[in-house]
């Protein structure tokens, strides 16, 4: 996996069977993808995409997230990532963005991987990820219709876009390496240093945790 040079392994969707898996690997990437995190999980009856749910990806990632942070397993979340780690400890998503007063067009838009990955606006960077990627303000691409809607209790925010959605969160009490952003930072990454800088880090906390003891097959 470039950037944290570390071995990628793919995780199934088998809902909780795959918790065993946390005794086997040194970290875990949840990335990004086009569906969504199914609105019943965080209390909601009215469901904007009806036809963009991954039911079986809910029923892994959700206890995944939970239990590799009591284990402490460094983890990375990326775009949907880091909605399923807001609902995942209790708090909501807004399900259109783009709809709300005075929010921004969040989504990438039609054509190729080269337009809809490309910098469409910035962000405003805090604490933690304002370290790791050496800056206060960077530009980042932006692929979502979804958002943060309430913040799960536990959850500090480290970037916010100009129209206050929250572009990044980590995780307050986290054992270890915990952070979650909406953007991808991996596409491209090796072109762009804030990008590198973050999947430096998450492969360093992997490797920090493997040489306590964990003998991962993946990192």
């Amino acid at each position: 996996m470039q950037g944290s040079n570390a071995l990628p392994v793919l995780i199934p969707p088998e809902g909780t069977e795959m918790l065993p898996l946390l005794e086997r690997v040194d970290g875990i990437l949840f990335n990004g993808s086009p569906s969504n995190v199914m609105p019943t999980l965080y209390g909601v009856d009215y469901d904007a995409t009806p036809d963009a749910h991954d039911v079986e990806r809910d029923a892994t990632t959700l206890p995944l997230i939970r239990a590799a942070l009591e284990k402490g397993v460094p983890i990375l979340c990326i775009c949907r990532g880091l909605q399923e780690l807001n609902v995942a400890l209790g708090g909501t998503l807004t399900q259109e963005v783009h709809k709300l007063p005075g929010r921004m067009d969040h989504r990438g838009g039609d054509g190729n991987n080269e337009f809809r990955f490309r910098l469409q606006h910035d962000v405003e960077l805090h604490g933690d990820l304002a370290k790791i990627s050496g800056s206060e303000t960077i530009r980042v691409n932006s692929l979502h219709g979804q958002a943060i809607d309430q913040l799960a209790s536990g959850l500090v925010v480290e970037a916010v876009a100009p129209d206050g959605t929250i572009e990044a969160v980590r995780v307050e009490a986290a054992k270890n390496f915990a952070m979650a952003v909406q953007w991808h930072p991996e596409w491209e990454v090796t072109h762009f240093p804030d990008r590198l800088r973050l999947f430096e880090a998450f492969g360093k906390a992997c490797a920090e945790y493997a040489a306590r003891g964990k003998a991962g097959c993946g990192r």
